[in-house]
């Protein structure tokens, strides 16, 4: 939603300083997820730890010009900014998004409950995506500020926006529904979270249903009680449509799952017309079931049949949360969840330990309950799911815990604080352990993930955004101003890492950002990614995430084509944006010039704005096929000419590469694709390396002449010698050509070639004659072993190099 600055003083009732025309379209509230200050207004937060005004000036260097504050600014130090003044920064984000709500056409649907929220929106999301344009949170946006960011998010053409809602305290959920007005409504689990700030569960039941005051539905699971009252006669002040599902009773919706097989539950759904219809669940948890059948419901409900839906819920994918399962010390598996605890989130927490622990003991370290209510009732609890749940060894900590020891039996250990904890415990007793680590945000349970995780991979991958940066600025001034850049960030950004890169060129202000799979495209997406996104190696079975996701396809065959038309035509939607490949010699993708003819007239389709057409040059860093190369930029003119002749609207026009930028500024047309160039690799003069893959020595030993290194005893010794072992191998992207001497590593300020053969975790170089130790530092290419050198040496091509590192291989970011 764009918005004026003078508007939303009226809206506000604010008092305006600055320039009233400035516009705004994006909220922001920390100013470390800002990449630029186009269109953001930077909302200065106040709290008991925090004032959002200390940041003005850094934004404002940043390019942010739009500020809702309540501090009157010195004005002279921001001659260029627009400050909207109100006396309370969070009322005024609550009440801008309220505007965005009123001025919202489609259906507004809101979720809340103690337990499951997320889970339950992402999982009605991915039942409805393929039928509505589905709008939802991100992540678990659901607090006072949470909200309104999520509302303010809405798209105009979104028909349905689902947003979580949370309250820790009496009268929040008054200023969150006041905000969302939502037409339909859903009630979670009512757990254990929060209690301490209700007199009583019902209390805080009903500060949760002022939510649902004004529905026209609301969708809940009539088996719940609360202090053991049906919840059915706790909702009678509810004028809403009341839709209630059992898995024990009748009522509108009753499903009955009886058999287990495998990770699957299966059984039947009897559906308010009578009809009955088989089910299967993906997952036997109590809580997972649970989550799913709300979902099921609202699915149904909104207007999927039942066999949709049914299809739908088998398939459902899971959502990753806070829960990570990761390898562990000991041969133990750790199941992270060290940000949250309650009673229970514990016990779902339990149900997926004990899908882990096939041959391993199960062990549980909690931490107090900081969010329960009565004391004893919450730790007896917690002290049956541990005996109910079969847990081998129990560690408490906190002081909560401590007090309530004798609640617990058998092996159990209580510790005051984490660092006692991390102090005092013996690593051994998680051997051949699944661990589940579950703590409230307070304890810092991740400092225990960290020490207990399998030790780090030695080896890394240094990048240089600052040296990007350059190299992409001085690309930039070989361009004409007009000529826009589109950035290739397919292939983890050429091994530097996607998500990183891509957050450097938002804030560098490229154009647009290429991708080459839908997956790459939704990450980016989901960690911010506003620009132009384009993925230009398509999957028809895809057509429908990348237009969730505000992906833009290549399109290089009629197939492809035809798909994407009837997935916009069942959809209804218009002007979705693509980008046209023409083959003009490459030969890989793309249409002919044979093909403009049968072409023409499906671009025409109201479904369809193109919104570029281009081609790829075979050889545009080799003078050797230049005549090749001219003859491919003259057909591209000649056959996007012809395409934006018969259509009569313009689009961009695109061929040259990072090589073709450098070698022929004639055809950068309207727009140019930088990929290698930015990584540093080219001959333009003045580039940076940007990239530099370290390690360390492992060991280091004298063999005496004679001896052999290696498989197949390739590294034959022919005098005595000094060898050092590099925790590094062909699995870390390694080349394994480079080994009997091909490639060479940098130590301690000289090269030594590589031994023997490498091998896949490992390799082994001749340190002969050098003061080289154990744990020296290794570059294996960057400012000294050239990317391109390596490369050679490898008889390969640096993509090839930079795009082996695999994800295992930590990165470490580097900026100005």
């Amino acid at each position: 939603m764009n918005m004026r600055m003078d508007t939303m003083a009226r809206v506000l009732g604010g008092t305006l300083r600055g320039d009233p025309g400035c516009v705004i379209s994006d909220l922001a509230t920390d100013s470390r997820t800002l990449a630029s200050g186009d269109g953001v207004l930077f909302v200065a937060l106040q709290g008991p730890n925090h004032d959002g005004h200390v940041y003005l000036p850094g934004l404002y260097a940043q390019g942010v010009r739009a500020f809702l504050v309540s501090e009157p600014p010195d004005e002279a130090a921001f001659p260029l900014a627009s400050f909207c003044v109100v006396e309370d920064t969070l009322e005024g984000l609550q009440t801008l998004a309220a505007h965005r709500r009123s001025v919202y056409g489609g259906t507004v649907a809101a979720i809340t409950g103690s337990n499951g929220k997320t889970m339950v929106k992402e999982w009605i999301y991915q039942c409805l995506r393929h039928r509505f344009r589905v709008h939802r949170s991100p992540k678990s946006y659901n607090s006072q500020v949470g909200v309104p960011l999520s509302v303010w998010m809405t798209g105009e053409d979104d028909e349905l926006a689902l947003f979580e809602a949370g309250i820790s305290r009496p009268g929040e959920m008054e200023r969150l529904a006041a905000i969302i007005r939502p037409r339909w409504g859903l009630l979670t689990n009512l757990g254990t979270a929060h209690e301490q700030n209700f007199r009583n569960p019902l209390e805080k039941l009903n500060e949760k249903l002022r939510l649902f005051r004004d529905c026209e539905r609301l969708i809940y699971c009539a088996d719940q009680r609360v202090e053991g009252r049906p919840l059915e006669e706790l909702l009678s002040g509810i004028e809403a449509n009341k839709i209630g599902w059992s898995m024990k009773s009748d009522a509108a919706y009753s499903y009955r799952l009886q058999e287990v097989r495998g990770m699957e539950r299966e059984g039947r759904m009897v559906l308010p017309d009578g009809s009955v219809h088989d089910l299967r669940l993906p997952f036997t948890d109590d809580a997972s079931v649970e989550n799913a059948l709300h979902a099921l419901t609202f699915a149904l409900e909104a207007g999927l049949d039942p066999e949709e839906a049914r299809e739908r819920i088998e398939n459902l994918e899971p959502v990753n949360m806070r829960l990570e399962i990761v390898r562990g010390i000991r041969n133990s598996l750790l199941i992270n969840d060290a940000y949250n605890a309650d009673a229970a989130g514990l016990e779902a927490g339990l149900d997926l330990l004990g899908t882990h622990a096939e041959g391993r003991h199960r062990v549980l370290i909690l931490s107090d309950l900081l969010q329960s209510g009565d004391e004893n009732r919450v730790y007896a609890r917690v002290a049956e799911l541990v005996r109910t749940k079969k847990v081998d060894r129990f560690v408490g900590v906190g002081p909560a815990l401590g007090r309530h020891r004798d609640l617990f039996r058998g092996n159990s250990r209580f510790f005051a604080r984490t660092a006692t904890f991390l102090e005092q415990f013996d690593r051994e007793g998680l051997r051949d352990s699944v661990v589940l680590v579950k703590g409230s945000r307070d304890f810092q349970f991740e400092t225990i993930i960290r020490e207990f995780q399998m030790q780090s991979h030695q080896s890394v991958l240094e990048v240089d955004l600052g040296a990007m940066a350059r190299n992409l600025n001085l690309y930039r001034q070989k361009l004409r101003n007009e000529v826009k850049v589109m950035v290739m960030v397919k292939a983890l950004s050429y091994g530097s890492g996607s998500t990183e890169v891509a957050q450097m060129l938002q804030f560098q202000k490229v154009d647009a950002l290429a991708v080459a799979f839908v997956d790459e495209g939704v990450a980016l997406r989901r960690a911010g990614i506003r620009l132009p996104l384009v993925v230009l190696n398509p999957d028809p079975a895809s057509f429908d995430a990348m237009l969730d996701f505000h992906l833009e396809p290549e399109v290089y065959s009629f197939r492809g084509l035809q798909a994407l038309h009837q997935v916009c035509a069942y959809r209804r939607l218009r002007d979705v944006p693509i980008h046209v490949k023409l083959d003009t010699g490459m030969h890989r993708l793309g249409f002919q010039e044979q093909d403009v003819d049968r072409l023409l007239p499906l671009l025409k389709h109201p479904e369809f704005r193109v919104d570029s057409a281009f081609s790829h040059l075979a050889a545009s860093e080799d003078p050797a096929h230049d005549e090749f190369t001219r003859d491919q930029i003259a057909a591209f003119e000649r056959m996007s000419g012809r395409i934006r002749s018969e259509l009569g609207v313009p689009f961009l026009r695109h061929v040259l590469n990072s090589s073709g930028i450098e070698r022929f500024p004639e055809a950068q047309f309207d727009m140019v694709r930088l990929g290698i160039g930015l990584h540093g690799v080219g001959d333009l003069k003045g580039l940076e390396p940007v990239s530099a893959f370290r390690t360390r020595v492992s060991q280091v030993r004298a063999l005496p002449s004679g001896e052999t290194v290696g498989y197949g005893r390739r590294g034959m010794l022919e005098r005595d010698s000094l060898v050092a072992t590099l925790p590094v191998g062909y699995a870390d992207g390694l080349d394994r050509r480079l080994g009997l001497g091909r490639g060479r590593v940098w130590i301690r300020g000289r090269e030594f070639p590589l031994l023997g053969n490498v091998c896949m975790d490992m390799c082994m170089v001749d340190v002969t004659g050098s003061g080289v130790e154990e744990g020296d530092e290794v570059e294996i290419f960057g400012p000294h072993v050239s990317v391109r050198d390596l490369a050679r040496a490898a008889s390969t091509i640096p993509y090839e190099i930079l795009t082996s590192i695999p994800e295992r291989v930590k990165r470490v970011y580097l900026q100005d």
